[in-house]
């Protein structure tokens, strides 16, 4: 990987870790379903125009149907249950959940696409969700205020994103990576203007969460989005995934630095277990054990 590949790659996990952060200080005065529009149509206003540009909206009008239903699993969920998560969890926490899309991705694959899984890659799911599974028990509680809602919704986005990986693969393969990312930015902007709309909280939102709201949608989706199939063009898919293991690391520290959150043991060992399966499991990392399994 060239010096300037590796920069990209920081940057991004900076912007990804840093949306975090940002959930967290705009979702208390927008709301959940609200601040996730305002984050879609930042991003559609940014990609939209690249769009055009690069001669690429017809891709988008040829392919609106598996678009569309990207955009709704692929930005409506997520965003949408991380702002939700960000109302009682740290970001430090739903970063180290979003850190196991990877092996829904792969679990996915296996079940939907029949692809072959190595046994290494079996242990690697087994131990990564072992390490959501234990983090998301230390950490559920069903009491007034508790986190268990907010857990469940970051396991439903990071199931989401693994869906959407395998879905692109199969449905949407050949079709210009911008055109795929400004147009599910374009269906999700779509499908939550009139949800929007209707949930807008009725207070003022003060300049501090407008100012969250626009960084959000617009450097951490919009030229994220840019910089991330940039990478996969300029470094390859399996150098452009390694963001993942960057992200909590970035997401903690942010946390930590502007809001005063900390970090307990137990994210730091389920943090831990999380990216080492997901190492394995998507062959990251290579075990000397070969044999494969048949999907």
């Amino acid at each position: 990987m060239r010096r300037s590949d590796l920069a990209e790659l920081l940057l991004l996990a900076a912007l990804w870790g840093g949306a975090f952060l940002l959930m967290r200080i705009g979702a208390g005065d927008f709301g959940a379903v609200p601040l996730a529009a305002v984050r879609a149509i930042g991003g559609a206003l940014l990609l939209v125009p690249l769009l055009a540009w690069k001669n690429e909206l017809g891709a988008v009008r040829r392919h609106w149907r598996p678009i569309l239903l990207l955009g709704f699993v692929n930005s409506v969920i997520p965003t949408v249950c991380f702002s939700y998560a960000a109302l009682s969890i740290t970001a430090g926490l739903s970063s180290i959940f979003n850190s196991a899309s990877p092996l829904f991705a792969a679990l996915i694959a296996w079940l939907w696409l029949h692809e072959r899984l190595t046994r290494a890659r079996i242990a690697g799911l087994v131990f990564g969700f072992a390490g959501v599974l234990g983090l998301a028990w230390e950490g559920a509680s069903f009491k007034a205020g508790g986190s268990t809602w907010a857990i469940a919704a970051c396991v439903l986005a990071t199931l989401c994103y693994g869906w959407s990986a395998n879905y692109v693969k199969r449905r949407l393969h050949g079709v210009p990576p911008l055109a795929v990312a400004g147009g599910s930015q374009l269906a999700a902007s779509a499908v939550l203007a009139l949800p929007a709309w209707l949930w807008w909280p009725q207070h003022a939102i003060p300049a501090t969460s407008w100012m969250a709201a626009a960084v959000l949608a617009l450097a951490c989706t919009g030229f994220a989005f840019i910089l991330y199939f940039r990478l996969i063009a300029n470094a390859g898919p399996v150098n452009a995934i390694a963001v993942t293991f960057l992200i909590p690391a970035f997401a903690v520290a942010w946390g930590w630095a502007f809001l005063d959150e900390g970090i307990t043991p137990a994210m730091i060992a389920g943090c831990a277990t999380i990216l080492v399966g997901t190492a394995l499991a998507t062959g990251l990392v290579k075990a000397p054990l070969r044999r494969a399994v048949a999907g």
